[in-house]
């Protein structure tokens, strides 16, 4: 089990591409082992992969725009996360409040997935609460994203909003999720790790069940600053897993 970082965590230090590489080091320091970014600050893939590669920092995955996966940018797309040596390529969401959106959805990143594949790589969808409702004939958002070969990333907080049994979830759709997010929470306002309402205990049984490689910590909104709320946050990791 390896522990990385979701790099929205700490956009409040983040205004420029040098802050973005100050930050990784960072987070290295904290203990992290893997990033996972949410933008480039106007990086070259180049410089960022050597950054990593100089703090022994994994690229663990990115979440990018669903239109960066659309075929007139996916070479683009895929050859700059080729260059970071990403494994996985995502979005942190994308439109799913219908049939026709999640379906759209899952096809563009099923797609890409596809190509992908060829270079090593595979697409995943990262979850919010409302993608565990029902849509159509039983199903959810992340039942039909995942249809044409999309992978998913678990958000394990947003999941536990929706009623999720997170144990349970991980365990049923392995062969589907490639990552997870950990994070806590109290009334839908992310939290630092235990200092929230999350059953977390499932969610490291689920983990740990699923023999996922990646833990990935996030939280939409840190307190007091980014770096200190992932600090706390990864000293429960550690205490924890």
């Amino acid at each position: 089990m390896k522990f990385a970082v979701q790099l929205y965590s700490v956009r409040d230090h983040i205004e420029n591409g040098n802050d973005l590489l100050d930050i990784l080091g960072k987070v290295k320091e904290i203990g992290f082992e893997g990033v996972e970014f949410a933008g480039y600050q106007n990086l070259p893939a180049e410089e960022l992969k050597a950054r990593c590669d100089e703090l022994g920092l994994t690229v663990v995955g990115t979440h990018l725009g669903l239109e960066d996966y659309l075929p007139e940018k996916l070479d683009e797309t895929l050859q700059y996360s080729k260059t970071l040596g990403c494994k996985y390529i995502g979005v942190g969401g994308a439109p799913h409040s219908t049939y026709e959106e999640a379906k759209h959805t899952g096809e563009v990143l099923g797609a890409a997935g596809v190509k992908a594949r060829e270079l090593g790589m595979d697409t995943y969808y990262h979850n919010h609460t409302e993608e565990f409702e029902d849509i159509k004939d039983g199903k959810n958002a992340m039942d039909i994203i995942s249809e044409d070969g999309c992978k998913l990333e678990v958000d394990t907080y947003w999941s536990f909003c929706a009623g999720i049994d997170n144990t349970e979830y991980l365990k049923e759709n392995k062969d589907k999720i490639v990552l997870i997010h950990i994070k806590d929470g109290v009334d839908h306002k992310p939290k630092a790790l235990g200092e929230g309402e999350n059953d977390l205990e499932k969610v490291v049984d689920g983990a740990n069940a699923i023999g996922i490689e990646w833990v990935i910590l996030e939280n939409d909104d840190p307190e007091p600053c980014g770096l200190d709320d992932i600090t706390r946050s990864y000293k429960w990791l550690k205490e924890n897993f």
